[in-house]
């Protein structure tokens, strides 16, 4: 039994021509008989069917921004768009046509603002773009590759400044990383002139201190990636949650974990190697009596 459902708002399709007409008929005809003459399908989605409480099997009526007049049409299909960064931010809902229903329907038939051409394999994307804007006439014709560079200027320059404030902190905590192992050597200065004074060689304290800074260095970078992996987790939990995407906001690599560890590590042994190196080279006796 099918029921006739009036959404609370306004099913308006103010999108261009080639953005709604990404289902094919033979897919609409998998999930659903063929609708009646009078009645054209839709695919509906799955946020905009949750919202609207609508459901495969439903008929509704839609219409245009520019043309006057409703349209029956059979809900056929509810499908999750696929996760895209730029249209993140737009929170209006979707919906999905044939293109000769879609023509029809907002009145303007033979007119599409975006198509898209399958090449065969082993056929250049540059050499067909070039023959073809030979022979445009109203058209302009340009690689997937290139229409993708430029619409994805803006992560780009994202990405830029991530990297950016990254080398920034990282310069940052090498200093602060230095002062620390100095500070905790320094407080070694009584440890340091006993064992000198008991006739233990400066490679051996020399080689023990950096021993201790070594493991300091895996401990925090251990702890540090922890904080990192539950923090990912927590940004990514909160923004699917928020823009209703499975969109990966933060996302942690093998590589990039590796890299982290192995970077901290070297950096705690250079700070703790420079630390150690500064002690030794002081004699038993001054030590002694600045931990004094």
């Amino acid at each position: 039994m099918k029921r006739t459902v009036k959404p609370p708002f306004l099913v308006a399709i103010g999108i261009t021509l080639s953005a709604t007409c990404l289902v094919p008929a033979r897919a609409f005809a998998q999930l659903r008989p063929p609708a009646p003459d009078s009645t054209i399908g839709i695919a509906v989605q799955r946020r905009f069917a949750e919202a609207a409480r609508l459901r495969v099997g439903d008929t509704v009526q839609v219409s245009s921004a520019e043309a006057a007049g409703w349209r029956m049409a059979l809900i056929v299909a509810v499908y999750e768009p696929l996760p895209d960064p730029s249209s993140i931010m737009r929170r209006d809902y979707q919906v999905r046509l044939h293109l000769s229903d879609l023509a029809t329907l907002v009145r303007q038939p033979d007119r599409v603002d975006r198509i898209g051409i399958v090449l065969r394999p082993g056929i250049d994307p540059d050499t067909a773009a070039t023959r073809l804007n030979r022979t445009a006439f109203g058209y302009d014709v340009s690689p997937s590759r290139a229409i993708a560079s430029q619409s994805s200027m803006t992560f780009v320059v994202v990405s830029r400044f991530h990297r950016a404030i990254a080398v920034i902190s990282v310069l940052a905590s090498t200093v602060f990383l230095l002062c620390l192992m100095l500070l905790k050597v320094e407080e070694r200065r009584r440890d340091v002139a006993m064992l000198r004074f008991t006739g233990i060689s400066r490679r051996t304290v020399f080689i023990a201190l950096v021993f201790e800074a070594a493991i300091i260095a895996l401990a925090g970078s251990m702890i540090g990636a922890g904080i990192a992996v539950a923090a990912s987790a927590a940004v990514n939990a909160y923004y699917q949650r928020a823009f209703e995407t499975s969109l990966i906001f933060s996302q942690l690599t093998s590589t990039t974990m590796l890299f982290a560890l192995a970077l901290s590590v070297l950096l705690g042994l250079a700070a703790g190697a420079l630390a150690a190196w500064r002690m030794v080279r002081t004699a038993p006796v001054e030590l002694w009596s600045r931990a004094a």
